[in-house]
């Protein structure tokens, strides 16, 4: 039984680690940028949703949105107060600009992460559920919204990769990870090409931070751990490969889990760290990576 406990609880936190490590792979395939501040975007949609639905009683389905809206808002300012005007300075080297975003989405993150612990203490909020109750699967109680956020994780998943493959925003966006330089000389603005990058990604976010609230809950703490799993998934599977993500989500999803349950979750992320250093000595380029 505790065997296929580990098996679905598994399922459901790989999926939604798969559904915001593939807004931050696509951010880092397109301009190159390594998103340190992605754990207190996600924190900042879940506690946006817990304080619109349970202190100011707008309901769970508006505060789930109000959440999500709230992650769009600050990938944007991510992106216009942070990234962008490193990108664009002329005082900071080409070779050094990337360091400099690392460090300023670093610096924005924990400065997100503050100022929910000051406006909303520490403590860990709990959203509530859109789908309340529970199912009996082969003698395993599990919740209705553990099932629900595996279900809408997996949907927002295959709808992204029908936006990409299958609409002409989606195509200039994988054009535009392959070779941005092409882009340019065939008259598309990669500036334009970016926003829409981020704002996908401000809603992938979003969402994956809203269900996240409703499975675990969040508190100012967990922006470290989820911004380390983010991490780890991206390097695992290779950095800017879509692909590579998705497996690579699984397996620090399940990972985590099984240490949760047979060790204790205090120490859930360290073996998903330990094997990215071991990847990076035997593949540095992660499972699917090109580079």
């Amino acid at each position: 039984m505790r065997a296929f406990q580990i098996l679905i609880d598994g399922f459901a936190i790989s999926a939604l680690y798969a559904l915001g490590a593939t807004g931050f792979t696509l951010i880092f395939g397109v301009s190159g940028v390594l998103n340190l501040s992605h754990g207190a975007i996600m924190v900042a949609a879940a506690v946006a949703a817990w304080a619109a639905a349970s202190i100011l009683n707008v309901g769970t389905y508006a505060g789930a949105l109000i959440g999500v809206a709230v992650a769009l808002v600050t990938a944007f300012a991510t992106y216009f107060a942070v990234v962008k005007p490193i990108q664009d300075s002329r005082r900071i080297p080409n070779e050094e600009k990337e360091i400099f975003v690392l460090t300023g989405t670093l610096l924005w993150g924990i400065m997100i992460q503050e100022l929910i612990a000051y406006f909303f203490t520490n403590n860990a909020k709990t959203v509530l559920p859109i789908v309340e109750g529970v199912v009996d699967i082969l003698g395993v109680r599990t919740p209705k919204n553990e099932i629900f956020t595996a279900i809408v994780c997996c949907l927002v998943i295959a709808l992204l990769w029908l936006l990409v493959n299958r609409t002409r925003t989606g195509k200039a966006v994988l054009a535009a990870s392959m070779n941005p330089r092409g882009v340019t000389l065939l008259g598309l603005e990669l500036t334009n090409i970016f926003i829409v990058v981020w704002a996908i990604y401000g809603i992938l976010a979003g969402i994956a931070g809203v269900l996240l609230g409703m499975f675990l809950g969040v508190s100012s703490y967990s922006v470290g751990p989820l911004t380390a799993s983010a991490f780890s998934i991206v390097v695992l599977g290779g950095l800017g490969s879509v692909s590579g993500s998705l497996i690579a989500a699984f397996v620090v999803g399940y990972l985590e889990t099984i240490t949760a349950y047979l060790v204790s979750p205090a120490y859930r992320t360290i073996p998903a760290l330990l094997l990215l250093v071991v990847v990076m000595y035997i593949r540095p380029q992660g499972l699917l990576g090109r580079r």
